[in-house]
This record gives C-alpha cells, sequence and structure tokens, in this order.
C-alpha cells in the first residue's frame, strides 16, 4: 500500500511541477485554480486533521497570512516539492466534516534542547475546534508523532526518533492500544541485545501512523476523488513564529 501511495505522491508532485516551472519567474509563483477533488497523501510529511468544513476558521486560527487559491494537485505538489514546500503549508477543502493541513513545516514535536512549538499552537486549535489531531510520519530520520485534542481537552499525545519517546501525554487509545503501540513507551528493553550487540529499541512504523489516523479521523493516503466534490484549498506562506528555536540558556 506504502508503495502505491507513494507513487501517487510522486505522480503528484511531478505533475505539479510539471505546471508550475513555467510560471515561474521572478520570485513568484502561480498556482492551479481549477478545483479538482481530493489525492492522497500522508507519506514523508505532517499534517493536522480538523473537524470543520470552515476551511477560511482554518487559516485564521493558523495565523496565515497573504492567502491564495489552490487545487489540491497544486497544493499537494508544492508542500511535498523541495524548495517550495520548505516554507508553504497547504490548507485543504474540507472532505467529510475534515479539513487537512499539511506542511512538513508544521510545529514538530521536539526535544528538551528546544522551544515546544506543538503543544501551544494545537491547544489554541482545540480552543475552536472540537476535534484536532496531528501526525508526522517521517521515516528518514526516524520521527513519527501523533497527538489528539478532543473539546478542548488533550487526550493523547505521542512522538519518537532514533533517541527514543520525546514526547507521551495522556493514556494510548484503544487504536494504539489494539496495534500494541503501549510497548513504545519502554525505550529499552534491559539485558537483550540484538544482533549489533545494543538495548533492543521498539519504534513505531509508517503503518501504524496511518492506521491511527483512520480510526481517528482518515488516513490520507486512501484519499480518493469520490470522497468529496471539487473545490479550492489555500496555499500560504508559514508564520515566522512556527521556526524552531533553540532554549536560551540561563546565565
Amino acid at each position: 500500500m506504502i508503495l502505491v501511495v507513494t507513487s501517487l505522491v510522486v505522480a503528484t508532485v511531478a505533475l505539479a511541477a510539471f505546471w508550475l516551472a513555467p510560471r515561474m519567474g521572478r520570485g513568484r509563483v502561480i498556482f492551479q485554480v481549477d478545483p479538482d477533488r481530493p489525492l492522497p497523501f500522508g507519506c514523508d510529511i505532517a499534517w493536522l486533521a480538523i473537524r470543520t468544513r470552515d476551511t477560511a476558521a482554518v487559516c485564521d486560527e493558523l495565523g496565515l497570512g497573504e492567502l491564495v487559491e489552490v487545487n489540491w494537485n497544486s497544493g499537494l505538489g508544492t508542500v511535498y516539492d523541495r524548495d517550495l514546500g520548505r516554507n508553504r503549508v497547504f490548507v485543504s477543502p474540507p472532505v467529510d466534516d475534515w479539513t487537512f493541513v499539511v506542511s512538513l513545516a508544521l510545529p514538530h514535536p521536539v526535544g528538551s534542547g528546544f522551544v515546544d512549538k506543538c503543544s501551544p499552537l494545537l491547544a489554541r486549535l482545540a480552543g475552536r475546534f472540537v476535534s484536532v489531531q496531528y501526525f508526522l510520519c517521517y521515516p528518514d530520520l526516524d520521527l513519527f508523532a501523533w497527538a489528539r485534542f478532543d473539546e478542548g481537552r488533550l487526550v493523547r499525545a505521542f512522538a519518537s526518533t532514533d533517541e527514543g519517546v520525546i514526547w507521551s501525554k495522556g493514556k494510548p487509545t484503544r487504536p494504539e492500544r489494539a496495534l500494541g503501540l503501549r510497548h513504545f513507551e519502554v525505550r529499552g528493553v534491559k539485558e537483550r541485545s540484538g544482533d549489533a550487540g545494543s538495548e533492543i529499541l521498539l519504534a513505531p512504523t509508517e503503518d501504524h501512523i496511518l492506521q491511527i489516523a483512520k480510526a481517528w479521523s482518515r488516513d490520507p493516503t486512501r484519499l480518493s476523488q469520490r470522497d468529496a466534490a471539487a473545490g479550492l484549498g489555500r496555499i500560504a506562506i508559514v508564520p515566522r513564529s512556527w521556526t524552531m528555536e533553540r532554549l536560551k540558556k540561563s546565565a
């Protein structure tokens, strides 16, 4: 399944690049504005699933400025692009009752040496929308995360890297327990060694992230053109406040 989805994403990015390339000049990009239907995403990216059909309200609460209308193909192609995606975010048209916010530039869970910008952003969104979910799936860096707020309350937040668990709040939800994810609370198994002689580290996988997303809201890798009418989302430059910052050392 992952291979199929990855192929679809690559095709989307390639097609977007084909359309965008001749339209780029003097630092300005003109995006496709022909309404289209949902396309899959979810590999090597971060996204929010927000229970609302009000795209404008999502953009407002995220603090996004200079919004530009864009369709699914161009929006996803942009945030997956190596250069354009570094500082842009795509807010999708609604699918059922969910609006997706897609960008690798979304604030990430971080270790103790950095300012936490992810938790405050999610809490602010949760103060306005009934359900807010966060997912991060980036296997190349062994970085996986998921979080969920319902009715303004944190239900669950979890993140791990190759160094172990860096974020764990709330009790594992039923989908996590069904997948055996409760074991990921353990950073290593004492007195057990792998072939390399190191402690065994249990870690989530890309498939786990997508299964949790499916149970909580929607698996974005399974979105199809049958899921919603043709529409337009929004693309924007990410706020400067999302930029990662190191904690200042006390004097």
